[in-house]
């Protein structure tokens, strides 16, 4: 992929592929464990840090592991993030069931953590599964999800410890993080950049022209800049026929069935990335707008214009929930 200036941006799928995995799913009689979710574990089940350095950890706990940690995202900002990654085999094949909490530090700075990981599903019901979704073997199932603090800018690097039946530990190291690396993407709690976005009307409904979700998403009822400021809006920039993450299809879904669901509570509004739904013509303004580097992306916004929830990379049905619910009674 070329990188944003490039204008064409970079998915989890990118970084996963960059460490030579793809999320392929067990297949088979396996396949439903893919789509379920689980709480995070006790951080007391996992090692104190106890003032030590990520190697000191590593090499006090366990053995290497022989799983790969891929992250889902790359904007950090200092604070608590959502780190949300896939969890791989050597031999490219999704883990859905490990039980895992992330540490970070500074390189050679004490470690912070442990931050257990939750498992969150990405399926959604038969009605709302998309051709797009389901023609793709390799999209996304789950995701798994830590908050991370990171109390400080620059690089934070990663483990991750995996607890085994027995109750001892393996690691595995995770790329690093890089705090403050992008500061103009929008943030929670700072107002969301005013975008116009199309509706059906715009294009004759001929949705296609606005949608590359196969069929198109009924989230272009509409236009951002008119509702911003007057009621809860979800926004959703994705694009999932051209998503480098394989994720973008199952968010999209996940959206429409909420928007089934709450429609009345919010604005559902779903952006594309690329002019044309071409990459070679590079991002849409909305998109630019927003600075953003990587889809999908979600943006929940209050009634004040005000961004109370944003999630990079895939999120589920219930993350979506939990955030439309603080902007709304619900």
């Amino acid at each position: 992929m070329r990188s944003r200036a490039g204008s064409s941006l970079l998915g989890v799928g990118a970084i996963i592929l960059a460490a030579g995995l793809v999320g392929a799913g067990c297949g088979g009689d396996d396949e439903s464990a893919l789509t379920g979710e689980s709480a995070a574990p006790d951080a007391a089940a996992f090692p104190d840090p106890a003032g030590r350095t990520l190697e000191q950890i590593a090499a006090d706990e366990g053995v290497e592991s022989d799983l790969v940690v891929a992250p889902a995202g790359q904007v950090f900002q200092k604070g608590q993030n959502r780190l949300g990654f896939g969890v791989f085999t050597v031999e490219r094949v999704a883990v859905a069931d490990a039980e895992i909490a992330i540490y970070a530090a500074p390189p050679n700075k004490p470690a912070v953590g442990p931050f257990p990981a939750s498992v969150e599903s990405l399926d959604v019901g038969a009605a709302f599964r998309s051709r797009s979704t389901a023609a793709d073997p390799d999209a996304a199932k789950v995701v798994y999800g830590s908050d991370v603090d990171f109390d400080g800018k620059g690089e934070w690097r990663l483990l991750a410890l995996v607890k085994q039946p027995d109750g001892s530990f393996t690691y595995t190291a995770a790329p690093s993080a890089v705090v403050g690396r992008f500061p103009k993407v929008p943030q929670p709690g700072e107002k969301a950049p005013v975008i116009e976005t199309l509706t059906g009307d715009d294009v004759g409904g001929d949705l296609v022209k606005i949608d590359t979700r196969q069929p198109p998403s009924t989230m272009h009822e509409d236009n951002f800049a008119e509702v911003v400021g007057k009621e809860p809006i979800v926004l959703l920039f994705a694009t999932p026929a051209l998503c480098s993450s394989r994720v973008c299809g199952p968010v999209v879904d996940i959206a429409e069935e909420v928007k089934s669901e709450r429609g009345d509570e919010a604005a559902f509004i779903m952006q594309e990335i690329y002019k044309d739904n071409m990459v070679d013509k590079g991002l849409r303004g909305q998109v630019e707008a927003y600075n953003l580097p990587s889809e999908p992306w979600l943006f929940v916004i209050d009634t004040d214009g005000n961004i109370s929830t944003a999630i990079e990379g895939a999120f589920s049905k219930g993350e979506l929930e939990a955030a439309l619910d603080q902007v709304t009674a619900g």
